[in-house]
């Protein structure tokens, strides 16, 4: 006996529903999925948040711009005010023309393994010397 013209629609629903939360399930974890990619002229260092928009950078005094991004280990953006207190974080940053911090990336440990240059050697010479 077929079902009512009720019912089948009602089965239609549910099925679509589950084949686009499965789809939207897909599509987040793909997200999570993909590395970041750091400018070329972004170096490594050490941050601690001081007094916002003060900052140790390395050990060293240094003022994030007016408009600084800082995005966190899962890429999110975060306040500088959230990082007072925190220990020291491994970071890539880069700066702007007038010398102060203007992006910041709290790195994951596997970012942190990666080699990349710092303040103390800026160059890069195709890993030759180190």
């Amino acid at each position: 006996m077929p079902l009512p013209i009720k019912n089948r629609f009602a089965i239609f629903n549910i099925a679509a529903s589950a084949g686009i939360l499965c789809a939207c399930a897909t599509f987040s974890l793909n997200l999570h999925a993909q590395e970041r990619s750091f400018p070329a002229t972004a170096l490594r260092g050490t941050l601690e948040v001081t007094v916002p928009p003060q900052v140790l950078l390395d050990g060293k005094t240094n003022q994030l711009s007016p408009g600084a991004r800082i995005h966190g280990s899962n890429n999110m953006l975060l306040l500088s005010g959230s990082l007072v207190g925190q220990p020291a974080l491994a970071v890539n940053y880069t700066r702007e023309m007038g010398g102060a911090v203007s992006e910041v990336w709290v790195l994951t440990e596997a970012e942190a393994n990666v080699k990349r240059p710092t303040a103390a050697k800026p160059w890069r010479l195709f890993g030759l010397f180190e």
